[in-house]
Protein backbone atom coordinates (compact mmCIF):
# COMPACT_ATOMS: atom_id res chain seq x y z
CA UNK A 1 0.00 0.00 0.00
CA UNK A 2 3.22 2.03 0.20
CA UNK A 3 2.93 3.06 -3.72
CA UNK A 4 -1.18 3.39 -3.49
CA UNK A 5 -2.98 6.14 -4.67
CA UNK A 6 -3.77 8.39 -1.78
CA UNK A 7 -6.64 9.68 -0.44
CA UNK A 8 -8.11 12.79 1.75
CA UNK A 9 -11.09 10.87 3.54
CA UNK A 10 -10.75 8.14 5.63
CA UNK A 11 -13.86 6.39 4.43
CA UNK A 12 -15.47 7.22 1.09
CA UNK A 13 -19.14 8.22 1.00
CA UNK A 14 -19.83 5.28 -1.87
CA UNK A 15 -19.00 2.68 0.87
CA UNK A 16 -22.43 1.10 2.45
CA UNK A 17 -20.96 -1.55 4.31
CA UNK A 18 -23.74 -3.96 4.88
CA UNK A 19 -23.75 -7.60 5.99
CA UNK A 20 -24.88 -8.75 2.53
CA UNK A 21 -21.64 -8.29 1.14
CA UNK A 22 -20.37 -11.03 2.85
CA UNK A 23 -19.45 -14.22 0.88
CA UNK A 24 -22.28 -16.21 0.17
CA UNK A 25 -20.29 -19.07 -1.56
CA UNK A 26 -17.75 -21.45 -0.65
CA UNK A 27 -15.27 -20.35 -3.45
CA UNK A 28 -15.67 -16.92 -1.97
CA UNK A 29 -15.16 -17.58 1.79
CA UNK A 30 -12.44 -19.54 0.68
CA UNK A 31 -11.14 -15.82 -1.81
CA UNK A 32 -11.65 -14.09 1.64
CA UNK A 33 -9.51 -16.66 3.97
CA UNK A 34 -6.64 -15.39 2.59
CA UNK A 35 -6.74 -11.69 3.41
CA UNK A 36 -5.44 -10.45 6.41
CA UNK A 37 -8.27 -8.84 7.83
CA UNK A 38 -8.31 -9.12 11.40
CA UNK A 39 -4.50 -8.43 11.59
CA UNK A 40 -5.01 -5.12 9.26
CA UNK A 41 -7.69 -3.74 11.66
CA UNK A 42 -6.15 -4.71 14.40
CA UNK A 43 -2.77 -2.91 13.59
CA UNK A 44 -4.98 0.05 12.38
CA UNK A 45 -7.15 -0.02 16.07
CA UNK A 46 -3.53 0.57 17.53
CA UNK A 47 -3.10 3.84 15.20
CA UNK A 48 -6.89 4.70 16.32
CA UNK A 49 -6.31 4.63 19.80
CA UNK A 50 -3.27 6.49 20.18
CA UNK A 51 -2.56 9.71 17.70
CA UNK A 52 -5.49 8.95 15.38
CA UNK A 53 -8.61 9.61 16.49
CA UNK A 54 -10.01 11.18 13.33
CA UNK A 55 -10.00 7.11 12.52
CA UNK A 56 -12.41 6.48 15.01
CA UNK A 57 -15.79 6.30 12.93
CA UNK A 58 -14.28 4.13 9.96
CA UNK A 59 -12.47 1.62 12.28
CA UNK A 60 -15.60 0.96 14.02
CA UNK A 61 -17.60 0.60 10.85
CA UNK A 62 -14.95 -2.04 9.42
CA UNK A 63 -14.75 -3.71 12.76
CA UNK A 64 -18.08 -5.44 12.72
CA UNK A 65 -17.17 -7.63 9.98
CA UNK A 66 -14.31 -9.36 11.50
CA UNK A 67 -16.13 -13.16 11.51
CA UNK A 68 -17.51 -12.65 7.79
CA UNK A 69 -15.95 -10.33 5.23
CA UNK A 70 -16.34 -10.05 1.72
CA UNK A 71 -14.02 -8.10 -1.15
CA UNK A 72 -16.37 -4.63 -0.21
CA UNK A 73 -15.03 -4.70 3.18
CA UNK A 74 -11.60 -5.44 2.00
CA UNK A 75 -11.25 -2.14 0.04
CA UNK A 76 -12.71 -0.04 2.84
CA UNK A 77 -9.61 -1.39 4.73
CA UNK A 78 -7.75 -0.35 1.78
CA UNK A 79 -9.18 3.09 1.36
CA UNK A 80 -8.28 3.46 5.05
CA UNK A 81 -4.58 2.82 4.63
CA UNK A 82 -4.31 5.07 1.42
CA UNK A 83 -5.71 7.55 3.68
CA UNK A 84 -2.80 7.16 6.38
CA UNK A 85 -0.54 7.01 3.45
CA UNK A 86 -1.38 10.24 2.36
CA UNK A 87 -2.07 11.59 6.38
CA UNK A 88 0.91 10.39 7.50
CA UNK A 89 2.33 14.11 8.46
CA UNK A 90 -0.94 14.54 10.75
CA UNK A 91 -0.13 14.60 14.50
CA UNK A 92 -1.76 15.91 18.11
CA UNK A 93 -0.51 19.76 18.41
CA UNK A 94 -1.25 21.22 22.04
CA UNK A 95 -0.68 24.93 22.17
CA UNK A 96 1.57 26.19 24.53
CA UNK A 97 -0.93 28.77 25.32
CA UNK A 98 -3.16 28.90 28.52
CA UNK A 99 -5.76 25.44 27.93
CA UNK A 100 -8.92 26.12 26.46
CA UNK A 101 -11.36 23.38 26.67
CA UNK A 102 -13.70 23.11 23.50
CA UNK A 103 -16.63 20.25 22.92
CA UNK A 104 -17.04 19.21 19.46
CA UNK A 105 -20.28 16.42 18.86
CA UNK A 106 -21.67 14.84 15.67
CA UNK A 107 -24.01 12.20 15.08
CA UNK A 108 -25.34 10.27 11.57
CA UNK A 109 -28.87 8.89 11.14
CA UNK A 110 -29.11 5.04 10.97
CA UNK A 111 -25.72 4.76 9.30
CA UNK A 112 -25.63 0.86 9.97
CA UNK A 113 -27.39 -0.05 7.35
CA UNK A 114 -28.23 -3.81 8.72
CA UNK A 115 -29.25 -2.95 12.52
CA UNK A 116 -30.58 0.89 10.98
CA UNK A 117 -28.60 1.74 14.56
CA UNK A 118 -27.22 5.29 14.60
CA UNK A 119 -23.34 5.99 15.62
CA UNK A 120 -22.92 9.53 17.72
CA UNK A 121 -19.37 10.98 18.20
CA UNK A 122 -18.06 13.53 20.32
CA UNK A 123 -14.50 14.96 20.45
CA UNK A 124 -13.06 16.78 23.69
CA UNK A 125 -9.93 19.07 22.59
CA UNK A 126 -7.65 20.95 25.40
CA UNK A 127 -5.02 23.62 23.33
CA UNK A 128 -6.44 22.68 19.80
CA UNK A 129 -5.03 19.09 20.69
CA UNK A 130 -7.80 16.08 20.87
CA UNK A 131 -7.32 14.49 24.63
CA UNK A 132 -11.02 12.29 24.56
CA UNK A 133 -13.72 11.11 21.74
CA UNK A 134 -15.78 7.95 21.12
CA UNK A 135 -17.22 7.02 17.98
CA UNK A 136 -19.59 4.31 19.70
CA UNK A 137 -22.75 2.40 17.62
CA UNK A 138 -26.04 2.88 19.86
CA UNK A 139 -27.29 0.13 21.21
CA UNK A 140 -30.70 0.50 20.17
CA UNK A 141 -32.59 2.54 17.44
CA UNK A 142 -33.34 6.13 17.10
CA UNK A 143 -36.32 7.75 16.32
CA UNK A 144 -35.01 10.87 14.26
CA UNK A 145 -32.04 13.16 14.27
CA UNK A 146 -32.89 15.48 16.92
CA UNK A 147 -32.78 12.58 19.65
CA UNK A 148 -29.40 10.98 18.20
CA UNK A 149 -27.84 14.20 18.58
CA UNK A 150 -29.16 15.42 21.95
CA UNK A 151 -27.72 11.61 23.55
CA UNK A 152 -24.51 12.30 22.04
CA UNK A 153 -24.31 16.20 23.87
CA UNK A 154 -25.52 14.47 26.75
CA UNK A 155 -22.48 12.04 26.93
CA UNK A 156 -19.81 15.26 25.34
CA UNK A 157 -21.47 17.40 28.27
CA UNK A 158 -20.89 14.68 31.20
CA UNK A 159 -16.68 13.96 29.73
CA UNK A 160 -16.37 17.65 29.31
CA UNK A 161 -17.46 17.89 33.72
CA UNK A 162 -15.19 15.28 34.46
CA UNK A 163 -11.94 17.20 31.98
CA UNK A 164 -13.44 20.50 33.65
CA UNK A 165 -12.75 19.35 37.47
CA UNK A 166 -9.85 18.02 36.18
CA UNK A 167 -8.03 20.77 34.40
CA UNK A 168 -9.32 23.18 37.82
CA UNK A 169 -6.95 21.00 40.05
CA UNK A 170 -4.00 21.47 37.94
CA UNK A 171 -5.56 25.35 38.23
CA UNK A 172 -6.53 25.61 35.05
CA UNK A 173 -10.23 27.18 34.21
CA UNK A 174 -11.89 29.65 31.94
CA UNK A 175 -14.67 31.81 31.75
CA UNK A 176 -16.76 29.68 30.18
CA UNK A 177 -17.28 25.87 28.33
CA UNK A 178 -17.94 25.78 24.97
CA UNK A 179 -19.86 22.56 23.40
CA UNK A 180 -20.15 23.16 19.40
CA UNK A 181 -22.83 20.87 17.58
CA UNK A 182 -24.28 21.48 14.32
CA UNK A 183 -27.91 20.70 14.81
CA UNK A 184 -30.62 23.37 15.32
CA UNK A 185 -33.19 21.31 16.64
CA UNK A 186 -31.17 19.63 19.46
CA UNK A 187 -29.41 23.00 20.50
CA UNK A 188 -32.95 24.46 21.01
CA UNK A 189 -34.48 21.00 22.44
CA UNK A 190 -31.73 22.09 25.02
CA UNK A 191 -32.77 25.76 25.26
CA UNK A 192 -36.48 24.63 25.83
CA UNK A 193 -36.77 21.33 27.43
CA UNK A 194 -40.63 21.59 26.71
CA UNK A 195 -42.07 18.46 26.99
CA UNK A 196 -44.43 17.43 24.42
CA UNK A 197 -45.42 14.34 22.60
CA UNK A 198 -42.84 15.37 19.76
CA UNK A 199 -39.71 15.59 22.45
CA UNK A 200 -40.97 12.37 24.34
CA UNK A 201 -38.52 10.04 22.54
CA UNK A 202 -35.94 12.47 22.70
CA UNK A 203 -35.70 12.62 26.89
CA UNK A 204 -36.57 9.47 27.21
CA UNK A 205 -33.76 8.44 25.22
CA UNK A 206 -31.47 10.73 27.21
CA UNK A 207 -32.70 9.73 30.78
CA UNK A 208 -32.17 5.82 29.61
CA UNK A 209 -28.87 6.32 28.29
CA UNK A 210 -27.80 8.45 31.11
Amino acid sequence: MEKAKAVSTHLGTHFKLSCKQSPSTEEEKKDMDRVPYASVVGNLMYVMVCTRPDLAHAIGSISRFLSNLGREHWNAVKWIMRYLCGTSSLKLCFESEKPVLVGYTDSDMVGDIDSRRSTPSYLITVGGGAIAWQSKLKKYVVLSTTETEFIVITEACKEMLWVKKFLQELGFSQEKYVLLCDSQSAIHLGKNSTFHSKSKTHCCGVSLDT
